[in-house]
């Protein structure tokens, strides 16, 4: 049996990194191309020595990118998550760290002409079947992948990503507050369910018996708190119309407790079963449009200057473990009517891999 060469980018996007293909490159049928994602990343395997995953959730993700025949909408991606250890492909959320590299690799294969020093791509997100607008240096018509931008979580800077974000609420619950409720009691704690591109529980940290700036590893060590977090999770899956979510990677579960490095909020966030080392994008755009909810669980802690009688544009920086990641939200009579990030990424290698 012949072993096939498929064409691949591997790229840093955010705080992750992965493999980007175009959809043509792929098998057509899901089944098909599943098996054939979890063979090049070598899953199920906690090393993933026998394929191009790092060992890591962060590091074992899959960008495939299509040109786009809807109005206005340049590229069409679909994220997948390819689990370390087991043999699963999920695509049931976005990826904003991922989405980062989207623009530059569509780019780079063609599928959208670089304008001038800075271009625009729209992106539809079919995840959530939302659009993002990604704005990349392309000076010369070429994309730039140095530069002065720096965010937490990697080290060195390089060329900013900026990413834009409207009209994510409810992308996968139906609603930002799927209960209705700023504040929701479930298993006798206090939780905001919100979604505004990543479905999520918002919970104070001092509730679940931490302080919420502990690090990831003293918390993934924590299996009281671990299995706790989980039975919650269980139990909120139904309640943000996401049904049983046994087997899925939301909602996430986010501890949040007051800052303490001069930013809005501190932030654990759990992906869901681990602490991530830093936080994504969409869950910090959830927790930074919770954080405007004066009313939730994160609205208490947090450290807003905005009125929210009138529109207003306000940055909210969440601190997570590696550092902060800024949100820019703009806000209309208290509501988050879009929301902006700063990401950076790299092209780390063009070629072919095997599978």
């Amino acid at each position: 049996m012949s072993v096939a060469a498929i064409p691949c980018l591997w790229m840093r996007g955010g705080t992750s990194k992965g493999g980007f293909f175009l959809e043509s490159d792929l098998p057509t049928d899901e089944a098909a191309r599943d098996a054939l994602l979890l063979k090049l990343m070598g899953s199920p395997d906690e090393r993933q020595i026998d394929g191009m995953g790092g060992g890591t959730t962060l590091t074992s993700k899959v960008a495939i990118v299509s040109a786009s025949t809807r109005s206005n909408v340049d590229v069409e991606y679909l994220f997948l998550q390819v689990s370390v250890d087991v043999a699963r492909v999920s695509g049931a959320q976005n990826c904003g760290n991922i989405l980062a590299g989207v623009a530059p690799f569509a780019i780079e294969r063609g599928l959208v002409k670089a304008q001038g020093d800075k271009t625009c791509v729209t992106i539809f997100q079919r995840n959530s079947e939302q659009i993002a607008i990604a704005t990349v240096t392309t000076k010369n018509g070429v994309v730039q992948y140095e530069g002065d931008a720096a965010i937490d979580g990697v080290p060195g800077t390089a060329a900013p990503v900026l990413l834009e974000f409207k009209d994510t609420a409810g992308s996968s619950c139906g609603a930002l507050l799927p209960t209705g409720n700023p504040v929701d009691m479930v298993n006798d704690t206090r939780v905001t369910l919100i979604d505004n591109g990543m479905p999520s529980v918002v919970i104070d940290a001092a509730e679940m018996g931490v302080e919420g700036h502990e690090s990831p590893e003293n918390l993934n060590n924590n299996d009281a708190l671990k299995t706790r977090l989980e039975t919650l999770r269980l139990a909120c899956g139904p309640l943000m119309n996401l049904g049983d979510v046994t087997e899925k990677t939301v909602p996430k579960m986010v501890l949040v407790s007051p800052a303490r490095r001069g930013g809005s909020i501190q932030t654990r966030s759990f992906i869901p079963h681990t602490c991530h080392t830093a936080i994504g994008v969409l869950g910090a755009v959830s927790v930074a449009t919770a954080c405007v909810l004066k009313q939730s669980v994160a609205g208490a802690h947090a450290h807003t200057s905005t009125d929210n009688s009138m529109a207003s544009r306000q940055t909210l920086s969440i601190e997570h473990p590696s550092g902060e990641l800024s949100v820019v939200c703009q806000i209309d009579n208290g509501k988050v009517v879009s929301a902006a990030v700063l990401r950076t990424a790299n092209k780390l290698m063009d070629g072919v891999v095997f599978g």
